[in-house]
């Protein structure tokens, strides 16, 4: 781990300029942060501890909206009990990830702006356009099989987005809100993970002299039903090959309102809209959840070692759907 300078800022405006006087890293969990650091990925010159900052209440608007502290806990908000009964997905996409000391730790802030796990940008060796831009992508022609995308691939990058939690917010629809140096602005959540295109180091639509301060989540869908389905090699502390979260409104037999979001197949939270527009008016059952799995999945492109991953994002569509009408 290389020299670094540490700052704990006591408030907001505090943390945004300390960021910017120098290439300064925010420090939340540190869950990812910190590994890292030491295995010289990232080479902040100062780091900014954010834990005293006061942004660790989940609060329920009067619109019927949440508002979630960027510090609130991954496990603070898997358990809550509004999260719980009123949006189950995104309860369940939390306790499906890591353990539950990283859970205890890991910020909803950090979970956001977690780095891709793929081997070759951690290694620190091979060619990675993430990490030295113009070197290459060795993931294109090498070993591919669980970390990395069949949707929103380029050239330059097929690494996965691993979170779970954005998936479940992907799906649920949320807003980022950010403060800094030139004042407050809100990101809508699917604009707030970049494509990797031509860009790949170009993760998130943060801007430096930024700091996530909570995210609003949208009011749950009136008489709705969701779930998150995690398919992977093990049952613990595994990123997913392929996941889905899954929303579904039914009234008089007919499906009024769906909304569908994949994780581990894309290069960021991968919101299927062509899907859910399928699956509106339809019956619920089998043919409308195949033709929405189809639809999902259109326009993959798979690589030597994972191909698989189309018909596994294609059944744990259908299959997390079927759990809704149970």
């Amino acid at each position: 781990m290389r020299n670094f300078e540490y700052t704990r800022a006591a408030n907001t405006e505090q943390a945004i300029a300390f960021h910017a006087q120098s290439p300064s890293s925010f420090l939340a969990g540190g869950t990812t942060l910190l590994d890292l650091m030491k295995i010289d990925i990232m080479r902040p010159q100062r780091v900014v501890d954010v834990n005293k900052l006061p942004l660790n209440r989940i609060e329920v608007l009067d619109d019927g909206r949440v508002r979630i502290g960027a510090m609130v806990s991954n496990t603070a908000l898997a358990r809550d009990p509004h999260i719980v009964r009123h949006y189950p997905v995104l309860s369940q996409a939390l306790l499906s990830g890591a353990s539950t000391q990283l859970r205890n730790k890991a910020t909803t802030a950090g979970n956001v702006m977690q780095r891709v796990r793929c081997g070759y940008f951690r290694d620190g060796v091979s060619p990675c356009n993430k990490r030295d831009p113009g070197s290459g992508c060795s993931a294109i022609e090498g070993f591919n099989r669980s970390v990395h995308a069949v949707l929103g691939t380029s050239e330059q990058c097929i690494a996965s987005h691993p979170s779970d939690m954005c998936v479940a917010m992907a799906a649920i629809g949320a807003t980022v809100h950010v403060q800094g140096t030139k004042g407050a602005r809100d990101i809508d959540f699917l604009d707030f993970h970049l494509l990797p295109g031509n860009t790949p180091w170009k993760e998130h639509a943060l801007q430096d002299d930024e700091l996530i301060t909570h995210i609003v989540l949208d009011a749950p869908i009136a008489g709705s039903k969701s779930a998150y389905l995690k398919l992977r090699d093990r049952a613990s502390y595994q990123f997913a090959l392929a996941s889905c979260a899954a929303i579904l409104a039914i009234d008089g037999g007919r499906i009024r309102d769906a909304r569908l979001a994949l994780g581990g197949v894309g290069t960021k939270p991968w919101r299927a809209k062509q899907a859910e527009a399928a699956l509106i008016g339809q019956a619920p059952g089998e043919a409308a959840f195949r033709q929405a799995a189809a639809l999902a999945l259109q326009g993959a492109h798979p690589y030597k070692y994972n191909a698989y991953k189309i018909p596994l994002g294609q059944q744990a569509i259908v299959r997390n759907l079927h759990t809704l009408i149970a």
